[in-house]
This record gives C-alpha cells, structure tokens and sequence, in this order.
C-alpha cells in the first residue's frame, strides 16, 4: 500500500465544505478535535448536527441520551417526536423548495423522467392515504420489492409517513429470499412492479412476488405498480393495482409524529448460519446519521444532485434518497447497470444529469476498466465535486484509475465503511482532511471507533478489531424480535463495547485501512492479515481482474493460503500463469504466505453490494455448508468455485 498522501483539500475547498463551517461555528479548530469532542460531549455534538441541519421536530426533545438501559440499548432524543417523510418532503415544500427537482430518474432503455418536492408531495401523500385504506398503521410492516425508481422512493417515504416500517428487497431477488424476510417481519402488504428492464430483458417481478407471498401468510395485500405494462398473474382481492389505488384518495396526508426511537426500516442482512438477521433501524436514528454522513463526509448539501450506483435492498439505496432529500438536494437514481448499452453509460448518466456526488464500488471500477479509460475521459464529468465510494476494500490499481480517469487527480474519493446495523459509516473520509491511496482518514464525528488486539487493548501499527466504545444515533435498535442474537453478535466479546467484525489498521501517520471481514482472517505460519492484503497483490498483475483469497485447515501452519482468480477477458489459465501469480503473492507478503493453490474460476459469488463473500469461497471450497446465500448476487458463482481448476 502507498504512502503517499494522493489528495489535500484547498484551503477554499474546506472552508466551503459543510463540515469546515460547522468547525468553524463551533470555534473547533482540527478534525481530531471535533472528533474527539464529538465523542466525550456526544449530548453537545447530535443537538448542535441537528440545528445544523434544521431538523424539524412535532415535539422537541427533553434531552439528547439516556443510556439507562446500557450502551447496547440507548435511547436518542426522549420525549421527542417527529417524522422522516415530514423532513424529507413536506418541510422544503414549507421552506418554499416546492418547484425544485426532488428525484430525477433513468431508466435502463434510457427513459427519464423527473419529480419536484410539490409534486413528491401529492404523491407520497396519496399513497400514503392508499396503504391506509389497505389496513396499513402505525407499527405495520410493508415489504418493497422494487427497482430503482421514483415510485420507490415514494413506497419508502409513504410507508414511514404512516409511522409504518418497510423491508427493503434487492429487485434481483429470487422468491425465497423475499419469503424469509416478509415472513421474519410478518410483513402486511407488498409493494412491487409488474416487472422492469436489466441489460435490456424483462425481469418477471411479479411472478417472483406471487411465488413469495404464497408462502406469506401475513400478506393480505399486493401493491403492483404498472413499470412495463405487461400482462401479469392476478389474484382477485389481494391484488391491487398501484394508479388505480391512488385515484380516489385525496392529495394532503398529515405525517404521523412517532418516537425518534420508533422504528422505520427492518433490513436484512446475511449470517454465517441460520436465516437472516433482520437489523432495525430509526425513524431519528436513520435520518440523522444519513444525513450527518452524507453532509460532513461526501460534502452534500441543498444545491447538489446525489448519485449511488446502488439498489434499494443495499442500505445505500435508503441512504442516498433519505439523504439528497433531507437535505433539500436532488436524489439521481438508475434503474440500470453501469456498461449497458454502451461501456460510457455511466459517465453520459454523470454528465446528462450533472451530478455533482457520485458514489460507486470498488468491485464496479474493477468492472468497468475493461472497456478503457477513453469513456470517461470523452465525458464533460465537470459537474463532479466529489466521488463517495463503499461496499468493501479497494485495491491500489483501481482506485489509482478512478482517481486519475475519473476524478482528474482532483477531487477527493470519499472513502467510507460502515453497515447495515450503522444507519451509515465508523469510518471516512472529509473535505477537510488529506487522504491515502484505499485509506480513510479516520472515524466519524460521533464515532468512538478504536482497533483492538485479541486481549482488547487499542493497538496502532497493527491489524486488529474494529470496535466501537460508545453509542451513536443510528444504531440498530436489535434484531427484529430477537435481542439475545443483537447482543451475542455485537456485545458479547468485551463489556459494553460493538464489535464490528472488520479488520482495521491505523498507520503511523495515523490513516485507517479495513482488511476486510474479521471472520474471514488469514492466520499463516503465525502471522494474522485480512485477505485484501493478499488479493490486491494478485490484482496487480495485468492478467487478473479479480481475486478472493481464503484460509484453509493445515496440519504444520495451522492454515494454508488458497486464491480464486478470476482472469480478465483475452487471458487464459496456464501452469505458467498460476507460478507467476503463487510468486508474486510470496514476493509481495512474504515467503511463509505463498499460497498453496492458486485456482482458476469465471465468477467470485459476491453481494449485491458488491462484497466477495469469502465464507462461501471457503465452505464451498471444503465441501461444508455455506449458510445463508440469499444476498448473492451471482448464485452460479457456488457452482463456479466448485469447478475451479
């Protein structure tokens, strides 16, 4: 990894920065020391963020904690009430924000359209009043299964408007992954689509919904929203069409003023064993840190137009629309994939919408420096201020081209880590600190992170856990209807500190890495690293656009090292190849770290937030049981392990 620092901010760039003037209001004269207030006085810090950001109350706060309960199970803001869809929506219609775009959209076959506050107002009113004919109150639970669209948008605001929780469902899903998370939240009506374009071909969401609601006993109602005007299955009674449900209702439905503490979002995210845990987060808790990250890390604010290369059933996808909207801003989203029809779409999406925050992946970097740097480059990308990034580890080499091709070498990539269980980042980047090629600068205000040696003391210099001290607004309120789980997933290593299950570092000029996952760890001949370490070595080499790299049982080492490659197009395995890479692995970490098999595949099976799901590489590569596949991406990625050679 480089030490060279690859970016500093402009003395103007970080004066104008929203986090440089709340520093400088506050009279805080370094980042460290806000961090560092931010922590010791957090009553002080997330009552001054949210005067900061004007957050609009029914009934103020008496205080800002009470941590009575212990720090696992705090309570943000008692005795205050107000609601997300209100601060998302009706207070800029109020600020007289009303004709501004609140949501502009494309989608795959390149249709657009767009949707003002005012506008965003009357329709998120009439469908909040269209769920409530359908039974939906207060405490209900609605799943969303639905591309990238403002109707999503929509769902998501409509149902919190209720005082009502949604479960998010990656639009890719297959019925049994939407079956285990309508059932976990017993959820009452499912909003979903008659279907929608990937890559140019019809994606039959409805027929996926009908296979999942017929094990759901709990769903009474199926919200279907007319994407493609296809011809779809139909069952009478339980079936409702989404235009002609808003019809008859009137345009104005008063927002429900809950507990900050009340919950808005039931997501589910993957275990090693067992069903998925379903992480629930706050009506408070979710809005304020989304929109504390997105304002001090990724710098966004009223006048900008935010974009994620993302999907609804990520936590980005809630993210980027709470965000651009709580700030008054514009919420860019797709409904496609980054290369089609053309390997620039993307970069003409940037430059057609102008947006001015652009977040994306490593694993679509990766993807996307096949087709050449000239696609980006022949792109008017100046509307650019700042690139946000997340969703795993980078590598040097394509962070390295995002930077230079994308970015000019001048804007900051705003590097950020956190979870699902976060409400958003523990680590990141800002526009008032410089930055490391793949590094992050350090916590975020509001987060007591810290890395721990096996016997939980903090250690620099060496690869440790993640964990976290303190609580911070956003914080899951437990697993839905199973806090023993919450405790024992989070709590139960060392007393009353969250243990993330990442691997950090933190260098000697005092810059943040993340190894990967914790569970993932790699301990060879003695020696203990996260497998990004040994993966960015083999993606260095020209041959390789991919690799995963996992520990094995080993009768002298304890474990042995094994790497699945994934090769780039024109490239063919070889015994030759496979030395080469073996070489460049023990050259680059050491001798004892030479892998044992270098195994060539098509596909790593990853996320569809684009995470490699080493466990799976693992289970898979000793023939044991791979637990909970339900977020993959790519489930032909299992068979693809199993064949490689």
């Amino acid at each position: 990894m480089s030490d060279e620092i690859i970016w500093r901010p402009t003395p103007e760039f970080a004066e104008r920065s929203r986090i440089g003037r709340f520093m400088r209001a506050h009279g805080i004269g370094s980042l460290d020391a806000l961090v560092r207030r931010s922590v010791q006085d957090a009553e002080w810090y997330w009552d001054a963020v949210v005067r900061d950001f004007g957050i609009r109350w029914t009934r103020p706060y008496t205080r800002v904690l009470d941590e009575s309960r212990g720090p696992a199970w705090p309570r943000w803001f008692p005795d205050g009430l107000l609601n997300v869809s209100d601060n998302c929506v009706d207070r800029h219609v109020d600020a007289g924000r009303g004709e501004k775009v609140a949501i502009a959209w494309e989608g795959d076959d390149g249709e657009a359209r767009s949707v003002t506050y005012r506008e965003l107002q009357r329709d998120v009113s009439r469908l909040a009043n269209a769920l409530a004919r359908l039974g939906v109150a207060k405490g209900d639970r609605v799943g969303i299964f639905l591309p990238m669209l403002p109707e999503t948008a929509m769902a998501t605001l409509a149902v919190t408007r209720l005082g009502a929780i949604y479960t998010p469902c990656f639009s890719g899903f297959g019925a049994q992954a939407v079956i285990s998370r309508l059932q976990d939240c017993e959820a009452k009506v499912l909003i979903t689509a008659d279907g929608f374009l990937r890559r140019g071909q019809v994606v039959r969401m409805k027929e996926t919904a009908d296979e999942a609601v017929a094990a759901c006993p709990s769903v009474e109602h199926v919200l279907v929203l007319r994407r493609l005007g296809r011809d779809v299955p139909w069952t009478a009674g339980r079936d409702r069409w989404w235009h002609e449900e808003l019809r008859p209702g009137p345009d104005t439905c008063a927002p429900i003023p809950v507990d900050a503490d009340h919950p808005a979002i039931i997501i589910y995210t993957s275990g090693t064993t067992g069903r998925p845990k379903g992480a629930v987060l706050t009506q408070g808790g979710f809005l304020l840190k989304t929109a504390h990250d997105f304002a001090y890390c990724h710098d966004v604010g009223e006048g900008d137009r935010l974009f994620w290369l993302t999907d609804l059933g990520w936590l980005m996808g809630p993210m980027v629309i709470t965000a651009a909207l709580a700030h008054g801003g514009t919420a860019v989203l797709f409904e496609g994939v980054q290369d089609y029809p053309t390997p620039d779409r993307l970069w003409s999406l940037v430059e057609r919408h102008r947006v001015s925050v652009m977040g994306i992946s490593p694993t679509a970097v990766r993807a996307l420096m096949p087709h050449g740097a000239e696609h980006p480059r022949r792109h008017d990308l100046s509307s650019l201020r700042l690139i946000g990034s997340t969703g795993e580890p980078w590598n040097p080499e394509p962070y390295r081209w995002l930077f230079d091709n994308v970015g000019g070498g001048r804007l900051l990539i705003s590097n950020y880590t956190g979870g699902t269980e976060i409400s958003g980042g523990i680590l990141g980047c800002f526009p008032v600190a410089p930055v490391k090629p793949c590094s992050f600068a350090g916590p975020i205000p509001g987060i007591a992170a810290d890395v721990f040696d096996d016997a939980g003391r903090s250690v620099r210099g060496e690869v440790g856990e993640l964990v976290i001290t303190r609580p911070w607004p956003g914080m899951t309120q437990g697993f839905w209807r199973d806090p023993k789980r919450y405790e024992e997933t989070y709590w139960s290593r060392w007393p009353g500190v969250w243990v993330h299950g990442d691997w950090a570092f933190v260098d000697a000029d005092g810059f943040w890495f993340i190894h990967g996952r914790s569970d993932d760890t790699l301990k060879i001949a003695g020696k203990r690293l996260g497998p990004a370490e040994v993966e960015s070595v083999l993606v260095a080499h020209p041959a390789v656009a991919e690799a995963g790299a996992i520990g094995v049982p080993h009768d002298v080492k304890g474990e042995s090292l094994v790497c699945f490659v994934v090769l780039r197009p024109g490239q063919a395995p070889s015994e030759a190849l496979r030395a080469q890479l073996a070489a460049q692995v023990a050259h680059g970490m050491g001798k004892a770290l030479k892998p044992e098999r270098v195994l060539f595949t098509q596909d790593l099976p990853k996320t569809r937030s684009a995470k490699i799901m080493r466990r799976v590489i693992r289970a898979t590569y000793l023939g044991r049981e791979p637990g909970d596949l339900s977020s993959l991406e790519n489930p032909a990625s299992v068979a693809a392990i199993r064949e490689a050679k």
